[in-house]
């Protein structure tokens, strides 16, 4: 049986997994997926497998065509209080339906999303030795990076590295970004 335990507030709680080849991925390289890829491995590790039999839990599959991403316009946000319950209600529907959605009429400048873009490119090519200085499961922390945030207890390690950062309340200061996103 596995177990997860998620650090909440500035409690020390420890993750238990099964097996090394977590533990390896989690606190020894701290380099992530990524860091296996430039390490050159030629086939992808056991724990990224899923091994479970799910052929009795067919998911659904979306006809081509009818799958639509929800689109929320905030346009109207601040027309008045009307609107904004609605773009509200809409956000909220989304959340609980689909989990994610698309933002339109935001306001955020082409070019401010390509920085953006380009400083998480910039972060995850940057050599091994300074994302390690960021990697972190505590969740308290207003940055951090690591390589599956629920490495111990997924049935099976997704193949994929993240970072997190806190915005409100009260953004990091600079020097507690990496380079990459100041």
């Amino acid at each position: 049986m596995m177990t997860c335990t998620i650090q909440i507030a500035s409690r020390a709680v420890l993750f238990y997994g099964p097996g090394w080849q977590r533990q390896e991925l989690s606190t020894t390289r701290k380099a992530g997926v990524k860091g296996l890829v430039d390490a050159g491995i030629t086939r992808v590790p056991r724990i990224f497998h899923d091994l479970r039999d799910d052929s009795d839990n067919t998911l659904p599959v979306a006809d081509a065509g009818k799958f639509r991403i929800p689109v929320i316009d905030l346009e109207d946000v601040h027309k008045g209080p009307p609107e904004r319950k609605e773009i509200v209600d809409r956000v909220r529907n989304a959340s609980e339906t689909w989990g994610f959605f698309a933002v339109v009429n935001h306001g955020i400048p082409a070019d401010v999303l390509g920085e953006m873009k380009d400083g998480v490119r910039g972060f995850f090519e940057q050599d091994a030795e300074l994302k390690k200085q960021h990697f972190s499961r505590d969740y308290t922390r207003k940055f951090g990076y690591n390589s599956n945030f629920d490495l111990f207890c997924a049935p099976s390690a997704n193949w994929r590295d993240t970072f997190s950062c806190v915005m409100a309340p009260g953004s990091p200061r600079p020097e507690e970004l990496p380079a990459a996103f100041r």
